[in-house]
């Protein structure tokens, strides 16, 4: 197997990386079990950014698609969070709360990051539902937050995880850079490469790589699996050009 890897060259080397413990020129044990606490911390720190820009984003992103309010606001915050580096948003939350632990500023840092797709495809996925069928559920008394929770939110879901899975792999690649502030996490390798080495570097960006993947996929699939039946997303050419953000002009069709 140690023929094989090395046959791959670097390659070899990373993905041996992956798998087997060896010890760095300092003498510490590195790859194999030890990549192991870097990727909880990794999938930990993505897991509180997520969770933190869900409680923001969603609820306020169903209000503002319901009410048809302050639209504006859904498309300034898609555009911001285009526009801001990431870094800069961690280096602000160092400088302005120097003494709150680094993994709280980094969290809230990323969280602001993945706001903007879940906001603005919420409040997206709500505007274009039927209006004939909101307007029904008006007339047979059903309150605002009856018509949210029943109509507008079901048919809006494929929309509003499309958002969360941009995010999540927005959040996922965003938080290599958090070691450049103390918290460890698959970045680690990526910006010590004097302890890590190169093989090192490319093994956590192949691991980061792999996660990345892995969520696009299984939010992917969840997306299908909440598309209501009798409900489509059509989508056209331009889609594929929008921003990284997943917004899309995805039009919801009944089905022949």
């Amino acid at each position: 197997m140690s023929a094989t890897f090395a046959a791959l060259g670097e390659f070899g080397d990373a993905i041996s990386f992956i798998f087997t413990e060896r010890e760095n020129q300092r003498g510490s044990p590195v790859g194999g079990a030890e990549n192991l606490p870097l990727l909880w911390e990794h999938l930990k720190l993505t897991a509180a950014a997520m969770a933190l820009a869900l409680v923001i984003a969603l609820p306020l992103g169903l209000v503002l698609g319901h009410t048809g309010r302050f639209s504006f606001l859904a498309i300034s915050t898609s555009n911001v969070g285009r526009a801001v580096p990431s870094v800069a948003l961690i280096a602000l939350f160092i400088a302005f709360f120097p003494r709150s632990p680094e993994f709280l500023n980094v969290t809230l840092a990323l969280a602001l990051l993945a706001i903007p797709p879940i906001l603005t495809n919420a409040y997206v996925g709500v505007r274009q539902t039927d209006r004939d069928a909101v307007d029904a559920a008006r007339g047979m008394g059903l309150s605002g937050a009856q018509i949210i929770r029943q109509i507008e939110l079901p048919l809006a879901l494929p929309l509003i995880f499309g958002g969360i899975k941009t995010s999540t792999v927005n959040v996922i690649a965003t938080a290599t850079i958090a070691p450049l502030v103390g918290v460890v996490t698959l970045g680690d390798p990526l910006v010590a490469a004097s302890v890590y080495g190169r093989e090192g570097q490319i093994g956590a960006s192949i691991i980061v790589a792999v996660l990345a993947i892995l969520a696009e996929v299984g939010l992917s699939a969840v997306q299908r699996a909440v598309t209501p039946d009798g409900i489509k997303l059509a989508r056209g050419p331009e889609d594929r050009a929008r921003t990284r953000f997943g917004l899309s002009k995805r039009r919801i069709q009944t089905a022949p």
